[in-house]
């Protein structure tokens, strides 16, 4: 009898494991209890200041929930995308991918502002990042999941890190998927990631190649619905209007749902990003079918692998430091 007790709580000891130690990395793990003692208050004070920042601009959830993603594809979920320059370090916030785009850097200093308050120097900088883009996710309408948390954040940043690992618009199919492989995510995190493409923005420069040369022939993209390319065309001249801004998901801009799915099947995805996923690759347009037929598989799956990429080798442990203030090192 005592051997069946012992070995049914090892065993429920195993089964329980995944769902805490979600993050190994090779000093530690991360775990959505993380704060619980050390300052209580943590989770609440994020949502109470990014609730109060989505009320007054919906759009800054697209933001938020962004500056994660971009985060971490640099060198790992360690808030480097949040380093101003100084000294040797130059900031990815000149990047390509972030220049004149990220943005939401004020709503993680003011959350930072008051945690140091509230427990000074013992939450991360990437930690705020990560929690951030759930509570963003929830505000609009997206699913929730726990956090695992215990990120430290880095000393470093890297501008070429960033400018060459990210995603971008035009990127081929297959391009896209290498960079999310080198990551450690596959093709269905890729998929359901990029359905966070259902809130937020594009600017004009990120997609005028598809209305007027997508090729290099002088042709627009021909995967492109040409009454939505007519619709864009009027804020998207062939010169100017660069930052001019166009809704990611035109039916349901604010709201997280699988409407951006159902766009990209009927040829009006904005972004040549988001049209290949249903045009360049079978599995992939597969899974496009299943999430715009299934809004609850969509957000099972996205909140799989954001907690996947949130995993993307995290400073734990001695490594890194809690920064005072995000946009510096101590």
């Amino acid at each position: 009898m005592a051997q069946l007790m012992s070995f049914l709580i090892a065993f429920s000891l195993l089964a329980f494991a995944p769902l805490c130690f979600c993050g190994k990395s090779s000093s530690g793990y991360l775990y959505p209890q993380f704060y619980d003692h050390s300052c209580p208050k943590a989770q609440e004070i994020v949502k109470c200041i990014i609730a109060k920042a989505v009320a007054k601009e919906t759009r800054m959830a697209a933001s938020l929930l962004r500056l994660h993603f971009h985060d971490c594809f640099v060198k790992g979920c360690d808030a480097s995308i949040l380093l101003d320059s100084s000294g040797s370090i130059i900031s990815e916030k000149r990047s390509n991918p972030n220049r004149n785009s990220a943005r939401g850097f004020e709503v993680i200093d003011e959350i930072k502002s008051a945690l140091e308050k509230e427990c000074p120097q013992t939450v991360s900088c990437a930690d705020i990042l990560a929690l951030a883009a759930r509570d963003s996710t929830v505000l609009t309408g997206g699913p929730s999941w726990e956090v695992p948390l215990g990120r430290r954040d880095s000393k470093g940043a890297s501008l070429s890190g960033s400018n060459n690992d990210i995603p971008a618009p035009n990127n081929t199919f297959q391009t896209i998927l290498t960079k999310f492989k080198l990551q450690g995510l596959d093709i269905v995190d890729l998929v359901a990631l990029s359905g966070s493409h259902t809130i937020g923005n594009a600017r004009c420069t990120s997609f005028r190649q598809r209305l007027y040369n997508q090729s290099g022939n002088g042709q627009p993209d021909n995967t492109l619905d040409q009454s939505y390319a007519a619709q864009l065309r009027r804020g998207c001249p062939r010169s100017g209007g660069d930052q001019n801004l166009f809704f990611l998901d035109f039916v349901s801009p604010t709201k997280f749902d699988n409407s951006y799915f159902k766009n990209i099947l009927a040829s009006k995805g904005l972004l040549n990003s988001d049209q290949v996923l249903s045009t360049k690759n079978e599995a992939s347009m597969e899974l496009v079918k299943k999430y715009a037929e299934n809004n609850g598989l969509f957000f099972q799956q996205f909140a799989k692998s954001i907690v996947k990429m949130g995993n993307i080798s995290p400073l734990t442990g001695n490594r890194g430091e809690i920064r005072r203030n995000c946009r510096r090192i101590n």
